[in-house]
């Protein structure tokens, strides 16, 4: 007598196992070459009039610091481009492999900070972009931040090439490896910075255990002794610096309490009942990275019951620039199944699941909510703690070979991140055991950057004749 389990496996399309999957992504080579990959060629497009509509949507006395923050140098401005690269990607070839991808995985979009068990991990640490998308897309988007980071840095032409060739090296051996375990091993694989890992050279372990330092002083009780003062009450206020930090209007505070408990209804039942011990004590708007400056974003001090302090930050999720601007269809990762499905759940639902499916281990205070601001118009954001040990790498204090090294740990980073979706093996089974498609991405990078620079002195050109204004506070 057939079983209800037996039933549901015989109704179920039957899934590609992972030899079957390797072999179609082996067959698509012969379809689409490696080398195909190798040539940039720049569709019409105008990067000033895309900036300028991602502008339009954000606060208008911040915009000013965006470009200021993003003309410092070409590397900042290549950070702050998602959205020309997403249209640039678009026109492009294309494998069709779709994953969870970043949006956004350039070298600064890798970082330190603390798992729920006190460790510090490496990993990606932005998701504003994701959604699904071809997976070459996010290491396209590394390997050219490669090489834009190693110009600013000064390193040769060789070494340049080199390391943008050792970073999709990296990818693709790490996604080799990862595919050859279990789905379960590669979801519980992650790097503690404080574990020596056989897929990174002792250089790279180097490197972060210099971030590691810095990364363990980061904290939210930190960031509370240094940029708040003490009230007559005895409560911790957040001293202004405008325009990067101000406080928000007191209409808007009023209505913080009740956004408050709809973001606790999206974290854990034991995150919420944890938040229950703080008090909301001040609230501030802030400036924060460079292609994000404009979008709205708040600071929360909450002080527990033995004046500790947890500091949460609610940013503003936009529609993904992959969305945007590449033209994907969202509706794909969230398997909703019409738009208003999709719009009901949310970008912050976006942002936040994939956070959760990218990271080896997210932050358990991870949670969203939508509200409408002072012009009516209904957003959504997703929240996070602030400064929970959280580091980076400063890029321009490494070595040409450490820097190298960094490329090649955040490749390998990557694939372990798209190696959670299902179709990873395929992947694997696209990019092979040979250096052809390393060379490809290296080359294609190259390109890229070339025209990362031509757009960078456009824009250095339009500011200088007043077009609009840029301001720095370096």
């Amino acid at each position: 007598m057939p079983t209800h389990l037996s039933r549901l496996q015989r109704d179920r399309a039957p899934r590609p196992s992972r030899d079957e999957l390797y072999a179609a992504g082996k067959a698509l080579r012969k379809t689409q070459p490696h080398v195909e990959h190798a040539i940039f060629v720049a569709g019409e497009r105008d990067p000033k009039a895309i900036l300028a509509e991602q502008n339009a949507a954000r606060l208008p006395d911040l915009v000013p610091l965006r470009m200021g923050r993003m003309l410092e140098r070409p590397f900042t401005f290549y950070r702050g481009t998602a959205a020309i690269m997403a249209h640039d990607l678009a026109q492009g070839v294309s494998t069709g492999i779709q994953v969870v991808a970043c949006g956004d995985a350039h070298l600064s979009n890798f970082g330190l900070f603390a798992s729920p068990q006190r460790t510090l991990v490496f990993d990606l640490n932005d998701f504003d972009e994701a959604a699904s998308a071809p997976w070459e897309w996010d290491l396209k988007r590394l390997v050219a931040s490669v090489v834009v980071g190693a110009r600013d840095l000064g390193l040769t032409e060789e070494k340049t090439r080199k390391a943008a060739r050792k970073t999709a090296a990296a990818y693709r051996e790490g996604m080799r490896e990862m595919v050859g375990h279990s789905a379960l091993d590669r979801y519980y694989l992650r790097l503690d910075t404080d574990v020596a890992h056989p897929s990174f050279r002792t250089e790279a372990q180097d490197v972060l255990a210099k971030a590691t330092k810095s990364a363990r002083k980061r904290t939210s009780q930190k960031f509370v002794d240094k940029l708040t003062e003490r009230a007559a009450d005895g409560t911790r206020l957040i001293v202004e610096n405008p325009p990067v930090m101000t406080h928000v209007p007191p209409e808007s505070e009023a209505r913080v309490e009740e956004l408050f408990e709809q973001y606790r209804a999206t974290v854990g039942t034991d995150v919420a009942f944890l938040l229950g011990n703080f008090t909301l004590t001040d609230v501030a708007r802030r400036a924060v990275g460079v292609g994000s400056v404009g979008t709205r974003c708040f600071i929360l001090i909450l002080t527990g019951p033995a004046g500790e302090a947890l500091v949460l930050q609610v940013k503003e999720a936009p529609a993904s620039v992959l969305e945007t601007y590449g033209d994907v269809d969202p509706r794909r990762l969230l398997q909703a199944r019409t738009r208003a499905e999709y719009d009901e759940l949310g970008e912050g639902y976006r942002v936040v699941s994939c956070q959760r499916i990218l990271q080896a281990v997210s932050d358990p205070f991870l949670g969203y909510l939508r509200f409408a601001g002072e012009d009516g118009i209904e957003r959504d954001f997703y929240v996070r703690q602030f400064r929970d040990m959280k580091g980076s790498v400063e890029l321009e204090q490494l070595t040409p070979s450490e820097f190298s090294k960094y490329g090649e740990a955040c490749g390998t980073i990557l694939a372990r991140a798209h190696a959670q979706s299902p179709i990873a093996p395929m992947i694997a089974g696209y990019l092979g055991k040979s250096g052809s498609f390393d060379g490809a991405m290296a080359e294609w990078a190259i390109g890229y950057a070339e025209q990362s620079a031509l757009d960078y002195a456009e824009l250095l050109a339009a500011r200088d004749r007043g077009d609009f204004e840029a301001v720095s506070d370096r």
